[in-house]
């Protein structure tokens, strides 16, 4: 049998040193795998934060038309119509600065290759979009509701309920202001959810191991369509962040 002679001069069979070697070996990697796996134990949750905020910018595009066989008349009733439109919204308490662009538009029915037999006594059609872009609100707010003053006085105002055309779109812009806000309470929301596992497990909640943002999403306050958002001054701010929280 092989021996090998210790420092105290005892000598010691190698196959005894060898299993002796193997236990320390096995001692060390239990010990790894028990703190691996204590190291890993984590729970993943959702966090939900909701904010009710108001649009503080809203861009209105008014649009209205004139028709005719003489165009010099058509644009000057549309020119006309434009100023009665100006005076309104002015009464309405918009002023120069909030009138941010006019777009004349003409359409000749006679040079179209597909036109009715009506082309003949309405030929011309002269539009014009006032386009309103201010953050005064209430001002548009209450102009829009009272757009039937505008009809009374012969301006055939357009609305188009598939696009924006003759709506007031309102916008939120300070989205970036409250994210941080909002971040901190999803994130309590989803520690508050994993205290709950924790305690039915008998841990504790320990740091966070990964989170994800999620996106934020701007609601109509008032409806369950999101594509009615832009046509709703009062809107929702909603974000639902994942959070994976260690266990102790």
């Amino acid at each position: 049998m092989t021996v090998q002679k210790c420092d105290n001069g005892i000598l010691l069979p190698a196959a005894f040193l060898l299993a002796l070697g193997i236990a320390a070996a096995g001692h060390f990697i239990t010990g790894g795998l028990t703190h691996f796996r204590s190291f890993d134990r984590s729970v993943t949750v959702k966090g939900l934060a909701q904010m009710d905020v108001e649009a503080d910018l809203v861009i209105w595009p008014i649009k209205h038309a004139s028709t005719g066989d003489d165009l010099p008349a058509v644009q000057k009733e549309v020119e006309a119509n434009t100023q009665k439109t100006i005076a309104f919204l002015k009464s309405q308490g918009l002023t120069d600065a909030d009138i941010v662009s006019r777009k004349l538009e003409v359409t000749d029915l006679l040079a179209q290759q597909y036109r009715s037999d009506g082309a003949i006594s309405s030929r011309f059609i002269v539009a014009e979009n006032v386009i309103v872009r201010t953050v005064n609100v209430e001002a548009v707010d209450k102009a829009a509701q009272n757009i039937g003053e505008l009809l009374k006085q012969g301006v055939s105002v357009m609305r188009d309920p598939n696009s924006a055309t003759g709506t007031p779109e309102y916008v939120f812009t300070k989205l970036n202001d409250i994210k941080p806000d909002m971040i901190a309470e999803a994130t309590k929301n989803a520690r508050e959810s994993a205290q709950q596992f924790a305690s039915d497990s008998g841990a504790k909640v320990g740091g966070i191991k990964d989170a994800y943002q999620g996106m934020f999403e701007i609601l109509p306050r008032d409806s369950n369509n999101a594509y009615q958002e832009r046509q709703e001054r009062y809107k929702t701010v909603r974000v639902v962040s994942t959070l994976h929280f260690y266990l102790e």
